[in-house]
């Protein structure tokens, strides 16, 4: 039954897949869709390629071993989610079309800022490129840990099924098929955290059985302020934890969703629901790893602990509802994946291959030049995914950083400052990048806390300092 249920996903995938082929017929249609997505397909795909397998396998995880810590994630990712709506998605929808109809976020920096130089899209597709093979390759080892943990399959195998998946509808139908599929698995994703949830809850009596279980096993899990060893969580732990939500400001394949919308008046209807999937999915996903601490009498470890809502799905639900819940694994895995391999192939072509090679190439040309980049992009990743002691979480939390940091600031700066400078770009995008690079190999004392939260900071300061230093800035 659990073979059948994939089955019939795949081919629902593939058939979307398909049509979106058949509606792809420029550049402009594989990288942004051609602007033409409704407030739905914007706020579902949002959140569901943001989230990726980390919601169903490596947050519960984190909620398993760590207790209401968890929360402080869930709450900053949720504030993250709200303020980039707030803030960048209504500019950035103007401001990429106005600046010479921008598909990427290296081509909407350099026509904002007259750049003739092309600086900025080289350093831009730089850390575009070595972001999102470690943020790929996570997705590739989420799905390895499905399947041979569902089918038995050994785990290199395993990765490559998930690996070629992916790889053929998102190089058939582009931006409009990963967020047509997007929108499909969003909202599968949201209905198989809804039943792990809740009936995970009926099973063990309620919240405050879930509460008394969390306290017979570990006295810290039940209090948000304390780590699982009992000892207070530190202000820099409570500031990683939180810090998580500075990532959204800078991750390029949510900004193509807000280009992408068809027009700035739908979304603040948009907004809402992409807020509103949020917070229930978030919410549903801590309750599951909460429950599973009962629920799960012998104790998963390291990387074992990313396998809590697989094991319960296993140990609730008859075959056919366990493949559905599985099946969304399998939906937010690709639901991510396909879009950091587009915004990627986007960067090599539209940023590398026709600035330095072929300024002249024709849309059919650029457009099977990014199918081949898809490619090579892939197999980059999945060699990166082959250990199968990597755990999503770090690979996520390496990757989220790393855009958060380079882009974050300079994003916000370049939609509200106008004195911002190439220069200043330039510099904010370095620092940020290098610093989450450096920081992730430091421990102790400060160096305990989240690469994001230091490499925001010190790209907003590169930034604004380049920026005045500079001799010219945008008027």
């Amino acid at each position: 039954m659990l073979t059948a249920t994939f089955a019939a996903y795949f081919i629902l995938v593939f058939i979307i897949g398909w049509v979106a082929y058949r509606s792809t017929h420029n550049l402009s249609d594989y990288i942004l869709g051609g602007r033409r997505l409704g407030r739905w397909t914007t706020a579902i795909s949002a959140g569901a390629s943001d989230m990726s397998g980390w919601l169903l396998l490596g947050l519960p995880g984190f909620a398993y071993l760590n207790g209401f810590q968890a929360g402080w994630i869930a709450l900053g990712l949720l504030l993250g989610t709200a303020m980039n709506w707030i803030a960048v998605a209504p500019r950035l929808r103007i401001y990429s079309e106005s600046c010479g109809n921008a598909l990427t976020l290296s081509e909407f920096f350099e026509y904002r800022l007259n750049d003739k130089s092309h600086l900025l899209r080289y350093v831009s597709a730089f850390f575009i490129l070595l972001f999102f093979l470690f943020y790929t390759a996570s997705g590739l080892v989420a799905g390895g840990k499905l399947f041979a943990t569902v089918f038995g399959l050994p785990y290199y195998w395993a990765v490559g099924i998930g690996a070629a998946t992916i790889l053929a509808y998102t190089c058939a139908g582009g931006f409009l098929a990963v967020s047509w599929t997007d929108l499909f698995q969003g909202l599968l994703m949201l209905l198989a955290l809804a039943i792990v949830a809740v009936t995970a809850l009926q099973r063990i009596g309620g919240w405050h059985a879930m509460v008394a279980g969390m306290e017979s096993v570990n006295p810290g899990l039940s209090d948000p302020f304390l780590q699982s060893n009992g000892q207070a969580l530190s202000a820099v732990g409570l500031v990683s934890l939180l810090g998580w939500g500075l990532g959204y400001f800078g991750q390029p394949h949510i900004l193509a969703r807000f280009m992408a919308i068809r027009s700035p008046a739908l979304i603040r209807d948009a907004r809402r629901i992409a807020v509103s999937w949020s917070a229930l999915s978030l919410g549903a996903a801590l309750l599951i790893g909460f429950s599973a601490i009962s629920c799960l009498p012998h104790g998963l470890t390291g990387a074992e602990s990313e396998k809590v809502f697989i094991k319960m799905v296993q140990l609730f639900f008859h075959p056919v509802t366990a493949g559905i819940c599985l099946a969304a694994i399998l939906a937010a895995i690709m639901s991510t994946a396909d879009s950091q391999l587009l915004v990627a192939s986007s960067a090599v072509t539209e940023d590398l291959y026709k600035t330095l090679f072929n300024k002249s190439a024709s849309d059919r040309e650029l457009v099977y030049f990014g199918r081949a980049a898809v490619v090579f992009i892939s197999l980059i990743a999945l060699l990166l995914a082959l250990d199968p002691q990597r755990k999503v979480l770090d690979l996520v939390s390496y990757a989220w950083a790393g855009f958060g940091a380079a882009f974050g600031p300079v994003l916000i700066l370049s939609l509200y400052w106008n004195k911002l400078t190439v220069a200043g770009t330039v510099a904010g995008i370095a620092i940020g990048g290098g610093t989450v690079i450096i920081w992730s190999q430091l421990e102790g004392g400060i160096y305990n806390i989240y690469e994001l939260v230091p490499g925001f900071i010190f790209s907003l300061a590169a930034a604004w300092l380049m920026s005045l230093l500079s001799p010219y800035y945008k008027k």
